[in-house]
């Protein structure tokens, strides 16, 4: 009896101390994906960004032929080349509600952690902070990518069946109709970026969609009351005016090129992002 027990102790003793598999990034963004894809929110929220987007698309082209078809033939010829070259940006104006949609699901994808007291299960799993948050941030990004080139591309199509009724629509071949919808799609993913990197910094979910919605949408409302002789210097570095110059049909005088304003708005997801490893890294859970 003796001797049957020490050898099993003996074995138990040594599978403790046995090292175990080393964490692969690989596994991480499994499990991150599981995680992100367990939660029924996660569902929930990125249904309202695209029927949002659709919808918006939708309510624009049949707003654009209702008012087409009222105006007098002549007016018509003349008001035709101007709608059909707006034509791809009012199929995207949903982004602009689509943008605080993806930021709520952007604050969601950390602080949710925090609010459960997950993220000290995940860690104690894969102690690697950085891993880990970078993982998370591969996941969502990638999510909020595709789900936002799908909602722009649906939408623009959309939008141009409608308009095709009264021929003022546009196609993905016209000169910066491409850059137009497959901008929206990529505005939306940095917005949701940006707003991750701002949940994992203040790591709550109140705070951090505050945050975000603050920087995206109430500094862009707030510019507006901005004297013109600072407004000309301000307005192109607030966060939604660089990153909508992407999706605009035209650049407004005094703001940046559409690559050049996406890449400001770039860095502004990216400062968060930075600070919010720091934080995720340095700071105790």
């Amino acid at each position: 009896m003796a001797t049957s027990t020490i050898p099993a102790a003996g074995a138990r003793r040594a599978a403790l101390q046995a090292p175990g598999r080393r964490a692969s990034f690989a596994g991480a963004l499994r499990s991150e994906f599981t995680k992100i894809c367990s939660v029924r929110s996660t569902y929930w929220t990125l249904l309202a960004l695209v029927v949002a987007c659709i919808g918006i698309g939708a309510l624009g082209g049949y707003g654009r032929v209702h008012e087409f078809s009222q105006l007098p033939a002549l007016a018509q010829a003349h008001a035709r080349a101007h709608l059909i070259s707006q034509a791809a940006m009012v199929s995207v104006f949903g982004v602009i509600l689509g943008q605080l949609i993806i930021a709520v699901l952007g604050a969601l994808a950390v602080t949710s952690e925090y609010t459960t007291g997950m993220i000290r299960t995940s860690l104690s799993v894969l102690p690697k902070r950085g891993t880990v948050f970078a993982a998370k941030a591969v996941v969502f990004g990638v999510i909020a990518l595709v789900t936002g080139l799908v909602s722009s591309f649906a939408s623009f199509f959309l939008c141009q069946a409608i308009l095709s009724s009264q021929h003022i629509s546009t196609s993905l071949s016209h000169p910066g109709v491409l850059r137009t919808v497959a901008g929206a799609g990529l505005f939306l993913a940095v917005c949701g970026l940006l707003s991750y990197g701002l949940g994992a910094l203040i790591r709550h979910t109140a705070g951090a969609i505050s945050a975000a919605v603050g920087l995206l949408f109430v500094a862009f409302v707030l510019a507006q009351f901005l004297p013109s002789s600072w407004a000309v210097h301000i307005d192109k570095w607030i966060p939604f005016n660089a990153g909508a110059a992407i999706w605009e049909h035209a650049t407004a005088p005094g703001m940046f090129s559409p690559w050049t304003g996406f890449g400001v708005f770039c860095g502004y997801a990216a400062i968060a992002i930075a600070a919010g490893l720091y934080r995720f890294r340095n700071c105790d859970t």
